[in-house]
């Protein structure tokens, strides 16, 4: 056959096949061959967007950024691997944070421990707001913490209404508003912290119930600002020093509220023992004196009235434990029901017979007054009443029992910086 020839005979060939292919072209459908891949149970593979299926070994290694290159193993050191660019994934259907309410959140958050929910106020704007809600913040417990400059001044200001922090060093707070603090049970016992620190937190402190300086040095700067707190309750100030009789006896009258009372081993002189005898509160069933050994004398009865005066005030001399005063019915102790004197040693134990004539005392505690015997003839003589029941002495006192007890007056901390209190 010669070339002109074989060349028609292609022509001839090449066309009769294109004309067989378009009888029979066969176009795809994407839909339908999605439906007909789910009817067999089968997913149908996404298409890539970039349409990478068939692209040349080169023009991926452009493609593909030299970090997301993987080395292969076992081959040459010139030989790359270029992933493929990942599709855009499909959100999952589900429910967002920022779909769910403030007052859902504030519930999810009161399951947080207290460096949880720190954390938690960093996430973004609408958690930090929330994390400050008063409701979270109820009662802390930071006992025993170093508390560096400013973290009071952040931390009072949420809405605490109990504090709990005995042992802890407390740094300058630097409040920044100067609006009243809702704390109303406070734990300061045995802190490290200056007189100027305290004063400023008790300054702003008006709607204290229960306070607790043990072991503290005051002044009587801080002891005017207790006074302003006319619906105390409990004050234990056992131990503590640093304030004038003066100032002891105002606050004794402005707090017309007290119900319990711990004075107890103060560095009280004659004149301190002298204002607190005259003025303490008609309201007070619970009173810890004890620890006066040299300026503490219980003396006879009233020889003007000897029918309504059991223990009274001598003004002159020695002063007196004031149970019932003829002269001011207000600042007598006729409802006490708690008393302590342990360790008064100017008081003879025959001089005790007399507290038997409170009719409301329920528990005494006399220790380092009164021998074996003597104490064997005070409970024979008041069979009613509880006489050195307890070595330690829960007037006024916060936190009572054992030492995993972390709560204060008997509220609970909601918050603290130890996971197992939580």
């Amino acid at each position: 056959m010669s070339g002109c020839s074989y060349r028609k005979h292609l022509q001839e060939v090449s066309a009769s096949a294109l004309n067989s292919s378009k009888l029979n072209l066969w176009s795809w459908d994407s839909k339908k061959s999605s439906d007909l891949l789910c009817g067999m149970g089968v997913t149908p593979m996404e298409k890539d967007p970039k349409d990478t299926e068939n692209t040349p070994q080169n023009q991926m290694m452009q493609m593909t950024p030299p970090q997301k290159r993987q080395k292969l193993k076992g081959k040459d050191d010139g030989f790359y691997i270029a992933r493929r660019p990942r599709s855009s994934r499909i959100s999952q259907p589900g429910i967002s944070w920022d779909s769910l309410p403030d007052e859902l959140l504030l519930g999810i958050f009161s399951y947080l421990h207290l460096t949880e929910l720190l954390r938690a106020s960093g996430v973004c704007k609408r958690w930090n707001r929330l994390s400050c809600d008063e409701s979270l913040w109820h009662s802390v417990d930071l006992a025993g913490k170093h508390l560096q400059s400013g973290v009071f001044g952040k931390l009072l200001p949420l809405g605490l209404v109990a504090l709990r922090c005995p042992r802890s060093c407390i740094g300058e707070p630097l409040f920044k508003q100067v609006r009243p603090l809702r704390l109303q049970h406070a734990d300061f016992s045995n802190c490290t912290a200056s007189t100027d620190i305290l004063q400023t937190i008790i300054s702003r402190c008006h709607n204290l119930c229960n306070l607790s300086l043990e072991g503290m040095e005051l002044s009587d700067t801080i002891m005017c600002a207790i006074a302003q707190n006319s619906d105390l309750e409990r004050l234990n100030l056992g131990g503590c020093s640093g304030f004038s009789p003066e100032s002891l006896r105002q606050m004794l009258k402005s707090c017309t509220s007290l119900d319990e009372l711990n004075l107890s081993w103060c560095d009280f002189t004659a004149d301190h023992v002298k204002n607190a005898v005259e003025n303490f509160p008609r309201s007070l069933t619970q009173l810890n004196f004890s620890g006066y050994r040299q300026n503490l004398e219980i003396i006879g009865r009233c020889s003007n009235c000897a029918a309504h005066s059991v223990l009274v005030f001598r003004p002159g001399g020695l002063t007196i434990c004031q149970i019932y005063h003829c002269g001011s019915p207000s600042s007598s102790l006729v409802d006490c029901k708690h008393f302590c004197l342990s360790r008064c040693y100017q008081i003879t134990p025959a001089s005790l017979l007399d507290l038997g004539k409170l009719l409301h005392l329920k528990t005494l505690s006399v220790f380092g007054i009164v021998t074996d015997n003597s104490l064997q003839v005070l409970k024979e003589s008041f069979p009613h009443i509880k006489i050195n029941g307890s070595y330690f002495s829960t007037i006024a006192r916060p936190t009572t029992g054992s030492k995993k007890n972390r709560s204060i007056w008997g509220i609970k901390c909601k918050l603290s910086l130890n996971r197992t209190d939580s």
